[in-house]
């Protein structure tokens, strides 16, 4: 039999865990389940928990950390624990939550996940996002089926258990294709003293107790507080929310102190006294002009050096592949900050537009591309609810020099992104459709090029008489479910050659991800096509349209996609879609841009993109 806490049990995979609580040690209350093969001790952990406020970055900050021991030529699995009871954040209201970012296994997230998966440029899996739901869902399913032996089931042991499993299990496989991670970062959703969280941080103190001496790295990321009629900068509430953490019997290794300027000393010598961490652990992360500045900052700053220290990881250090890691980042951070002095402002023509973070994989997206480009783009919320006529969308759209019809749900806004759309073919403006984008292009089209007056989706219009936009064959069957009914995650796109998609990603078999429900109708296909619109992208095998343009003599730039692109965009691969909405609004607005070799690579025809 194992010997308590630090043991494989005979059968500890995706369910024998609870094989611990045997008919001969149904009494022992130390519970700490491993899969098979598991090395105490091999893989380190680095633990981000909040306090004061949530929002603060502390996705931001586990990221930036982790990529620079990524650099270092360590295999880093990050993972996000959200305190909530949804399975997924698929049915999360964005005014709520943010955007929800779809991972390539079809998994609905945080938009967490997607500052993981751009700024360590790794694709994630759903063992990198756990919900209290997700927890619960399966303890509960075990008890009903008998799996806990007669045991009362408990928060402690079984739910702390179940915690620490899901965190061994990612050190096992999170790493480069299925390898075992050296370091497994974890988030911890909300702040310090929340109810729905607090079993993670129980679970992570057993953790840490359980492997031992240098396995783990508590950071407690606070937030200093500056008010404008004080005119300093105050720590109490920081310490508090500190204290807080300390009381739950974790003690941080290392502060990180979000702040909107740089964090004096004074101030860090009263966290440092009060949470017992050096002064040399203590970072300021105040407002910077982008996210990617963070690596460089930390690392100059030395707490990559510190955590290799807090860890013992020293001896796991690849030198050479740090130094062209280091090189490669520092080329793309240094275009953040060389003068842009093209500038070109972009509409982004949505229903959540009084809330950024409802569109953050876009608004990375655009920033990867204006890198690129070295040109200064300026994204414009725009709400298309109030857009009920042709003169509204005119007077919006006057001084934009291309836009984006994102994704969304729901009928509201969707005759105002229609106008937008036809404003757009009808003037040359650089289109780029997303999703709901690209069904609200067919049907502008069906209705203004077909004469189709009442073209719609069966979505808004269910008795519409002209359903060019159906639901999918498959989802249909599942009429009444909410969550989970979706065309989800990667797939295959077949790119016909010599169009413009397959110009652009350079390639004819791309794999985007995907959300949505309903599709172009297939009895409809060859009218649309044979009025001039091109579907350049299709579904391998069968008749689902996924991209669509038009010619180059007809428009420099409109495209638009079934898929959401803006999610496999990263900073050092921006997405190419994206890349050519830009190019081609910058040379819209400067005619010398279409001469420029880094912008003409993304044109569809350098001469129709520049205006009289």
């Amino acid at each position: 039999m194992p010997s308590k806490g630090s043991q494989t049990p005979p059968d500890s995979g995706e369910n024998g865990f609870l094989a611990q609580f045997s008919a001969s040690d149904e009494q022992r209350e130390w519970f700490s389940p491993a899969p098979p093969g598991y090395q105490k001790g091999r893989t380190k952990y680095v633990v981000v928990i909040g306090t004061v406020m949530s929002g603060l970055g502390k996705g931001i900050f586990n990221s930036s950390l982790a990529k620079l021991l990524q650099d270092k030529g360590l295999a880093v699995a990050p993972i996000k624990m959200e305190g909530y009871l949804n399975v997924d954040s698929g049915t999360l209201n964005p005014f709520r939550h943010g955007e929800v970012f779809v991972l390539s296994d079809g998994l609905e997230t945080d938009m967490d996940l997607g500052t993981y998966e751009r700024i360590l440029d790794q694709d994630l899996s759903r063992k990198n996002f756990i919900t209290a739901g997700q927890i619960y869902s399966e303890i509960l399913d075990r008890e009903r089926r008998g799996g806990f032996l007669g045991r009362d089931v408990q928060m402690i042991p079984h739910v702390t258990g179940t915690v620490k499993l899901k965190l061994r299990q990612l050190a096992m496989t999170g790493g480069p294709n299925g390898a075992p991670a050296d370091v497994v970062f974890v988030e911890v959703g909300g702040t310090a003293g929340d109810y729905e969280n607090g079993f993670y941080i129980e679970a992570l103190r057993e953790l840490a107790f359980e492997e031992g001496p240098e396995s783990t790295c508590f950071v407690a990321l606070t937030y200093i507080l500056e008010p404008a009629t004080l005119g300093e900068q105050k720590s109490k509430a920081a310490q508090l929310g500190i204290k807080r953490l300390m009381e739950s019997g974790v003690q941080p290794h290392v502060i990180a102190c979000r702040a909107t300027n740089p964090v004096n000393e004074k101030v860090m010598q009263k966290i440092g006294m009060f949470s017992n961490v050096p002064m040399k652990r203590i970072f300021s992360m105040h407002d910077r002009e982008s996210i990617y500045v963070i690596p460089d900052a930390m690392r100059t700053s030395g707490l990559d050096r510190e955590i290799l220290s807090i860890l013992g990881l020293h001896d796991r250090v690849d030198v050479t592949r740090e130094d062209i890691a280091r090189r490669a980042w520092n080329d793309f951070s240094a275009k953040l900050a060389s003068p842009r002095s093209r500038r070109v402002k972009i509409g982004v023509m949505g229903k959540y537009a009084s809330l950024r973070d409802a569109y953050a994989s876009i608004d990375k997206a655009i920033e990867h591309c204006g890198i690129h480009l070295n040109a200064a783009v300026e994204l414009h919320w725009l709400d298309t609810s109030a857009l009920d006529s042709a003169a509204k969308v005119r007077d919006t759209l006057r001084d934009m020099d291309g836009i984006i019809v994102p994704g969304g749900f729901g009928q509201r806004g969707v005759e105002g992104k229609i106008r937008c759309v036809e404003h757009a073919r009808t003037t040359k403006l650089p289109f780029l459709g997303i999703c709901l984008g690209f069904q609200m292009a067919v049907i502008e089209y069906a209705r203004n090029v077909l004469g189709l007056a009442d073209a719609n989706s069966t979505e808004f219009d269910p008795a519409t008489p002209n359903a060019v936009i159906s639901e999918l064959p498959d989802q249909k069957k599942l009429e009444g479910i909410v969550g989970g009914t979706m065309r989800l995650g990667g797939q295959d796109v077949a790119l016909e050659a010599e169009t413009f998609a397959a110009q652009l990603y350079g390639a004819t078999k791309v794999r985007e991800r995907f959300r949505h429900r309903y599709e172009v109708e297939p009895a409809f296909i060859d009218r649309l096509t044979s009025a001039g619109l091109h579907f350049s992208g299709k579904h391998p095998t069968q008749p689902i349209m996924q991209v669509l343009e038009l010619a180059v003599g007809d428009h420099p730039c409109f495209i638009a996609a079934q898929f959401h692109p803006e999610l496999t965009s990263r900073p050092l691969h921006p997405q190419p879609l994206f890349m050519g909405l830009v190019a081609a609004a910058l040379a819209r607005k400067h005619p010398d841009a279409a001469r420029d070799p880094l912008i003409a690579r993304w044109l569809h025809a350098p001469a129709a993109c520049a205006t009289a």
